[in-house]
């Protein structure tokens, strides 16, 4: 139907929602974009000189100036449209200007008297009143952390703007930047030079400059931003401090390491960048920041393979599990059907007699897939090649992000490069849980048999962790500090209508070897009970 005059606030409601979702650019679908215009235009019905700004704005694609276009701000600053929560101005900028935008990404024009950065009472939602900045690089002498109250979706590794912004969602987002960082040689003196593709050198000093450790609050981890390391780059994270964020395909940034915090003793200190020999596998253990600095964690020999991957359609497993040989630190998980070599997980090519028509059809779209990288031990970073986002559920993620275990699903953008798993910290968290888990059934049967600890200690556990719960931790739970799930396409938890990864219609589990192997070692110094399904 093509709209032959332009509305203005005195039409009714249905009239302008139908004359503005014609301008829409297709970035939300069609039944949330409406909800939300018809939300909007309803709130500026009493403001008729703002709606007929909105009206102008839209219509005209900003060529004619228009005043602010405001709604009342939120208590934690976001709208909540048709079950969902975003910022107000970056919803609507979607809907009207640009569809893939991040809602780092804007930043409000100078006349504008209410952007959201403003903080007002107001917040303007004109999408013309705002800009959308592209990065020409990352500059970190201007990072900054900003952080607010608990929620259900977070955009945490945005190199956008040279900012690394946490906000409180459940799903965390990891973007690549806009543009690869640029980087001068620098002598070895202070810095950490590896060997690139094409026999290069790439400084990791950036000239001293780093984030202070005051920006970041007492409950998280001060971050060092990271793009992707050249192969064989070991980045082993300082537990109070130093931590990894990876985001790109640029050269790798690593701030020196700090001294851990009693609040971060849960993790083991870890040790600083090193260089592995290029190419080479887990079993040559004479290289690697392991062996050069902090040593392997087990004198066992290297298991036959680094990885096993099953693949899922919602809690299904289609195929055999693939399993990955530890001379081969690289494997593709791909939807093609015809592989190449012994690293490459074709999914493309694995049949399903009940296979549902969404799990056809995410099918489709895996693409390229993703590449899951060997460093060092036991170190796995993830590249993803397609070119949609996977989601990705990875305990390591969750202590970068400073959440709880389990806490957050993670997106990660196509040519996004991170680190999804640490060895070193995965063994030192199992160490501890076996060891709370085996002192609380001490202290359970010393209550049982009438033997009743100080009123400040649980068997040599901390007050604040409950008994009960410290007792019921099982083998199953300790297993899962060593797989990584990822879901093509499709998300999981408070933000989509999936609860589960098992809802999923297509995804992968990733079971470490080297980090099982681990676990064996732990059990059998500190063997527990009770062990669960893992879900």
């Amino acid at each position: 139907m093509t709209v032959t005059s332009t509305p203005t606030s005195a039409d009714a409601c249905l009239s302008i929602v139908h004359s503005l979702m014609c301008h829409r650019q297709g970035g939300e679908s069609e039944g949330f974009a409406k909800r939300a215009i018809e939300s909007l235009v309803k709130k500026l019905k009493e403001k008729r000189d703002e709606l007929d700004s909105l009206i102008t704005a839209i219509t005209t694609n900003g060529s004619h100036h228009s005043k602010c276009v405001t709604i009342q701000r939120t208590l934690d600053g976001r709208l909540q449209v048709a079950g969902r929560k975003g910022f107000p101005h970056v919803i609507y900028a979607r809907i009207w200007r640009w569809p893939d935008l991040h809602k780092n990404e804007l930043k409000h024009v100078k006349y504008c008297q209410y952007a959201f950065d403003l903080k007002c009472d107001s917040v303007c939602v004109n999408p013309y009143h705002y800009e959308r900045v592209v990065s020409p690089g990352i500059d970190l002498s201007g990072l900054s952390l900003q952080s607010g109250p608990s929620r259900a979706v977070k955009d945490e590794y945005s190199v956008v703007s040279g900012t690394i912004e946490v906000d409180d969602q459940a799903t965390v987002q990891h973007h690549a930047p806009q543009q690869p960082i640029q980087f001068r040689p620098q002598p070895m003196h202070g810095s950490v030079c590896v060997g690139g593709e094409g026999g290069s050198y790439l400084s990791n000093k950036l000239e001293g400059r780093q984030p202070p450790r005051g920006m970041v609050g007492p409950s998280r981890s001060p971050w060092s931003q990271q793009a992707s390391p050249p192969p064989n780059l070991h980045r082993n994270n300082n537990s109070g401090g130093g931590s990894t964020l990876v985001t790109s395909t640029a050269p790798a940034l690593v701030s020196p390491t700090e001294p851990p915090t009693a609040q971060s003793a849960f993790y083991s200190p870890m040790s600083q960048s090193s260089i592995d020999t290029p190419g080479s596998p887990i079993g040559n253990h004479g290289v690697g920041s392991e062996m050069a600095i902090g040593g392997l964690l087990s004198s066992q020999p290297a298991p036959e393979h680094w990885c096993s991957i099953a693949y899922f359609e919602l809690d299904t497993q289609v195929g055999e599990t693939f399993k990955v040989s530890s001379t081969s630190p690289c494997v593709t998980v791909d939807g093609y059907v015809d592989p190449e070599g012994a690293n490459r997980f074709c999914l493309g090519a694995l049949s399903n007699v009940h296979r549902t028509e969404q799990s056809e059809r995410t099918r489709l779209h895996i693409g390229k897939g993703v590449q899951l990288d060997l460093r060092g031990e036991g170190d796995v970073w993830l590249r993803c090649l397609s070119d949609h986002s996977v989601f990705v559920q990875s305990y390591y993620l969750d202590r970068e992000a400073g959440r709880s275990p389990g806490d957050a699903v993670h997106k990660i953008y196509p040519s996004a490069y991170i680190k999804v798993f640490d060895l070193r910290q995965c063994h030192t968290q199992m160490q501890h849980q076996a060891a709370t888990a085996q002192a609380a059934a001490a202290a359970q049967a010393a209550a049982v048999a009438g033997h009743i600890p100080g009123p400040h200690s649980v068997g040599g556990i901390a007050p604040a962790i409950s008994l009960s719960s410290a007792a019921c931790i099982g083998v199953d739970d300790l297993r899962r500090l060593c797989i990584l799930r990822l879901s093509f396409i499709k998300g999981w938890g408070p933000d989509y209508p999936r609860s589960s990864i098992k809802a999923t219609p297509c995804w992968i589990e990733v079971h470490l070897h080297r980090a099982l192997q681990l676990l064996d070692e732990v059990l059998h110094t500190m063997p527990i009970d009770g062990p669960r399904g893992i879900e």
